[in-house]
């Protein structure tokens, strides 16, 4: 994998280890977009108390349209479901049009799994395992907590 994809992994996974902790009951990810191009369109981690979502926030921060070939590099696989409602992170990068999805770790959680098999469904590429071992220490306790 190049170094650049690795870059971009390792910064997202920066980004989550400094909200570990602070979000409640929610895991801490974090999210970076980057363009065809390989320039750093925008970034989020999960925020104070586990709302909004890393995806959510790095969406936001561009108003929620990408340009063709944005690749989004994630440190849990986007959910499915939101438990407020909302609209899913795995939704949420769909409907930006987003054209490649790389996550470093798959979510377990019954609400979060399965977003990555709704991202494929839309034609999306997604490479999953990027940097797991780099990312998995951030989950356990998150995984252990679900039983």
């Amino acid at each position: 994998m190049s170094a650049e994809h690795t870059s971009f992994m390792r910064r997202a996974i920066e980004l989550a280890r400094a909200q570990h902790g602070r979000t409640g009951a929610n895991p801490a990810v974090g999210c970076v977009l980057v363009s065809a191009a390989g320039k750093r369109l925008s970034e989020g981690a999960t925020g104070d108390g586990g709302r909004p979502h890393a995806e959510q926030l790095a969406l936001t921060a561009i108003e929620g349209k990408l340009p063709p070939g944005t690749t989004a590099y994630v440190t849990l696989e986007p959910c499915l479901e939101r438990s407020t409602g909302e609209a899913a992170c795995s939704s949420r990068l769909i409907d930006a049009g987003i054209s490649k999805v790389f996550i470093a770790v798959m979510d377990r959680h019954p609400k979060g799994a399965g977003g990555k098999a709704a991202i494929e469904a839309a034609g999306i590429e997604v490479e999953t395992g990027f940097l797991e071992e780099d990312a998995a220490g951030l989950y356990e306790d998150f995984f252990a907590s679900l039983g």
